[in-house]
């Protein structure tokens, strides 16, 4: 009884980590697709096509991890992830109105934060995986590679957008 209880209860942690992480993606590809909407036509946009594909497909790999391990998708927690990065886009960015050079840095800066939390997802599940057969054919490995060249691509525009937004003149 005490170890159907203890089995319980980490399946209910595990299906609010895995929620949590999906609000993130849900979150995280609409963030790219704003940032993508302010950058086309630039390298930071092709790259940024590239990510937000990427994006999506690790969203349905996600989608399809709870599915295999029977656990839905809290819709409450995806309508609030939604709404809340539609409210950050109200944020000051030193103009009144419009996309700055500020605001490709915050942007840039949001989705570096996400990708490395996703490339946590991936790592964590990999030890799911061992322990659970339902997994077994999910290659997290390649899901964490692609997920730290996300992470470096990333970086290397926010460098850039820093510059171009932060740094000094002499």
């Amino acid at each position: 009884m005490r170890n159907d209880r203890i089995q319980g209860h980490r399946r209910h942690l595990l299906h609010i980590y895995l929620n949590d992480h999906l609000a993130g993606a849900v979150g995280g590809g609409e963030l790219a697709r704003r940032c993508l909407g302010s950058n086309r036509g630039t390298p930071l946009g092709t790259f940024l096509e590239g990510l937000l594909d990427d994006i999506l497909e690790d969203r349905r790999t996600l989608e399809d991890v709870m599915a295999r391990l029977d656990m839905a998708a809290d819709r409450s927690k995806l309508v609030a992830v939604t709404v809340g990065e539609r409210l950050a886009r109200l944020k000051l960015n030193g103009q009144l109105f419009g996309y700055s050079d500020l605001s490709r840095v915050v942007e840039l800066e949001a989705l570096c934060g996400g990708v490395a939390l996703k490339r946590r997802l991936w790592r964590s599940l990999q030890h799911v995986r061992d322990v659970d057969a339902r997994l077994a054919d999910v290659d997290f490995v390649h899901l964490t590679e692609r997920a730290s060249a996300q992470l470096d691509g990333l970086e290397r525009h926010r460098l850039e957008a820093v510059a171009r937004a932060l740094a000094h003149d002499g």
